[in-house]
């Protein structure tokens, strides 16, 4: 399954992923609220993380929704809303955890990332690689020897501070 995945360290902030998910959405527009990602500013913790629907393995978003109007397109396996069966009711806005899905109030019903039918816009815009659309596995993988490494380092460290001899004498 194919996913977007983000490498908050690599976000500059500079917001393209969320002017071409607008304009791709809109077809007219590159408005915030058009966009189906946002990128969050934390000006004290001086991070800027992207965040968009993660099209869960177990969408409580679909479990809640009394229309029966949010389903996983078989191609893809996005979580999409068919929004000419949504009603507007919001029930999946308060059941995602993650806060990724929206609702316009001019059409009255909910919206959220539908991975642009498998070529994401919002990936192929980001001009610096914080953004991929990849296997599940191939993410997992990757982050799993990024975390190994850093840990091997710092056993690495901790037995150079403790004679050598590479064993933690605590």
């Amino acid at each position: 399954m194919k996913i977007i995945t983000m490498d908050t360290s690599k976000c500059v902030g500079c917001r393209n992923c969320e002017l071409a998910c607008a304009f791709a959405n809109s077809k007219e527009t590159c408005e915030r609220k058009a966009s189906m990602i946002r990128v969050n500013h934390y000006i004290e913790e001086h991070a800027v993380i992207p965040m968009t629907c993660l099209h869960c393995e177990e969408p409580w978003c679909m479990a809640v929704c009394p229309a029966g109007a949010i389903v996983r397109d078989p191609v893809t396996n996005a979580v999409v809303i068919q929004q000419e069966r949504c009603a507007g009711c919001k029930m999946c806005s308060l059941a995602c955890p993650y806060g990724n899905i929206h609702f316009d109030a001019k059409l009255q019903v909910s919206r959220k990332c539908d991975l642009c039918g498998g070529k994401p816009k919002c990936v192929g815009h980001c001009i610096a690689a914080a953004l991929n659309y990849e296997e599940i596995e191939d993410y997992t993988a990757r982050v799993r020897k990024r975390v190994d490494i850093q840990l091997a380092e710092r056993m690495k460290h901790r037995c150079s501070h403790n004679g050598g001899d590479g064993e933690d004498v605590r």
